[in-house]
């Protein structure tokens, strides 16, 4: 069993994914499907006409990398928290309930154009936009061959589309505006995408980069995405009401989606990206989802305290990946076909942990060195980057 000991025990279980008794939420250890839950996951696929519509275009290989890709997210968050249990590092900050939101997303785009810039919790964009696990890893370890060199654990690569996040989130918003202004000035039509969690949209630079953004119409989309708590701080603690009109005050196009639901999310996504390429300016798309966890991992209790149980319970059936695996075999997917991506997931995870493991004695970075990095990280030389001019 490799670094952060993940691999399948004994023979494959089903549902098809895996469940891991002390890394898993409590929830997520015994889960099996809801046939109401499955049903209503069906009938949102089919609800609206338009995104119906873009879900039938989807063949099997692209299906299949949704739910690839929230699995490699989950996997990497719970190959994270192995770690933190091990005191290999001292916390992490994990997207667990979230893994439909950030695929869903990225998915989306065209990724080899265009640009996003996630929260910490969005992990699952760098991987899926290209950056490879093993730099993942190692940005925790804090060696040299992390992006940053060893300097700072917020995960970004501008050569793969992805700009590093910043501890104040919101901060991306103006700047994402930015960039996505770039673009509408050089007539390229390409998108730009950012995060925002909702305890995010009670800071100045979210209002100012969503005003600039509308008044400028620029192609970008704005991901309210709603895990219902700030840090530690309850949704109905600091926001009155909810967020359905907030895209009428900016003059931004407003879009709903499942936070759960992967089909729901990228074809809500498609459809603000088609929007901004073809001129009709940005989107606030607000996704309803669930933190199954603490704002790290050495919370976890306080979240445990912050809500009720019965909260956790009910989002708790509404696991994204199960969920989806559910839909697929009811689609025809045979259920052994999954079993096997997973599989593949986990050596995958397991191979490019043990890789950044290998590093941590060798290549930790000098003190002159972090400092060097962390002038340097973010400069690339030209032609390095497929973005021309990022």
């Amino acid at each position: 069993m490799c670094a952060p000991g993940i691999g399948r025990a004994g023979p494959a279980t089903f549902p098809a994914m895996q469940r891991y008794p002390g890394i898993d939420p409590p929830e997520y250890v015994d889960w099996h499907a809801d046939p109401a839950l499955v049903e209503a996951f069906r009938a949102r696929a089919d609800a609206d006409p338009e995104r119906a519509a873009l879900i039938r275009t989807l063949d099997d290989a692209a299906r299949l990398d949704l739910y690839r890709g929230m699995l490699r997210f989950r996997l990497h968050d719970y190959a994270l928290k192995r770690w933190v249990k091990r005191g290999v590092i001292s916390k992490a900050w994990l997207g667990t309930g979230e893994e439909a939101v950030t695929i869903g997303n990225v998915h989306a785009l065209e990724r080899e154009h265009d640009i996003v810039a996630p929260m910490i919790r969005n992990a699952g964009a760098c991987h899926e936009m290209g950056m490879p696990l093993e730099r993942l890893f190692a940005a925790y370890l804090g060696t040299t061959d992390a992006p940053s060199r060893g300097r700072d654990l917020h995960v970004g690569d501008m050569a793969h589309g992805v700009l590093s996040p910043i501890s104040p989130v919101g901060d991306m918003v103006p700047v994402i505006a930015g960039i996505a202004l770039a673009f509408r000035r050089r007539g390229e039509p390409r998108v730009a995408l950012t995060w925002i969690g909702d305890g995010a949209t009670k800071t100045t630079p979210v209002h100012e980069g969503l005003n600039l953004a509308a008044v400028l119409r620029v192609p970008a989309i704005f991901v309210l995405q709603n895990n219902q708590v700030a840090l530690g701080t309850r949704l109905d603690q600091h926001q009155p009401g909810g967020f359905e009109a907030w895209h009428e005050m900016y003059g931004l196009t407003g879009i709903v989606a499942d936070g759960n639901h992967v089909l729901d999310v990228w074809a809500a996504t498609r459809l603000a990206a088609r929007l901004a390429r073809e001129g009709g300016g940005p989107t606030l798309l607000r996704v309803e989802t669930f933190r199954m966890g603490g704002h790290a991992t050495h919370d976890e209790a306080e979240a445990r305290r912050t809500f009720d149980a019965q909260l956790f319970e009910e989002w708790g059936r509404r696991d994204p990946i199960g969920l989806y695996e559910e839909y697929l075999v009811a689609e025809g997917m045979p259920r052994e076909r999954l079993v096997t991506i997973e599989q593949a997931v986990i050596e995958e995870i397991d191979a490019a942990a043990e890789r950044a493991l290998d590093g941590r004695e060798s290549r930790m970075p000098s003190p002159p060195e972090a400092e060097l990095a962390g002038i340097s990280a973010g400069v690339r030389q030209p032609g390095l980057s497929r973005r021309t001019g990022l």
